[in-house]
C-alpha cells in the first residue's frame, strides 16, 4: 500500500504551474548530470527539452509577477515540493558524494 501523503497546501493557478515548471526543470538536470548519467543521448535529448520548460518557469513566474504576486510564500511552496517528491528529485542535481573505503 502507498502511504497517504499530505494534501498540497493552497496555491494560486501560477504558483502552481512555477511548481511544476521548476520540477521538470529539474528533473532534466537530473537527466544531464554528467556524474550521474550513463549515455550521452539521454542526456542530449534532456539538453534540448530543457529550453522549453525553462520558458514555462519564466512564464510562471512573470505571470505571477504581472498579478501583483511580488513575493515567494517560500514555506509554503517548500511544503508543496516535499508533497511532489522534490527532495529526491533535486537530489539527482548534485554530485554523488564518495564513498569512504
Amino acid at each position: 500500500m502507498v502511504p497517504d501523503l499530505p494534501p498540497l497546501p493552497a496555491l494560486t493557478r501560477a504558483e502552481g504551474e512555477l511548481i511544476d515548471a521548476y520540477l521538470e526543470v529539474v528533473d532534466l538536470l537530473g537527466k544531464i548530470n554528467p556524474s550521474r548519467g550513463t549515455h550521452t543521448y539521454g542526456a542530449l535529448r534532456a539538453a534540448q527539452a530543457l529550453v522549453s520548460r525553462a520558458e514555462a518557469l519564466r512564464e510562471a513566474l512573470t505571470l505571477m509577477h504581472m498579478r501583483g504576486e511580488s513575493e515567494v510564500h517560500a514555506e509554503t511552496l517548500a511544503r508543496a515540493l516535499r508533497v511532489l517528491d522534490g527532495e529526491r528529485r533535486t537530489d539527482r542535481v548534485t554530485v554523488p558524494r564518495t564513498r569512504a573505503s
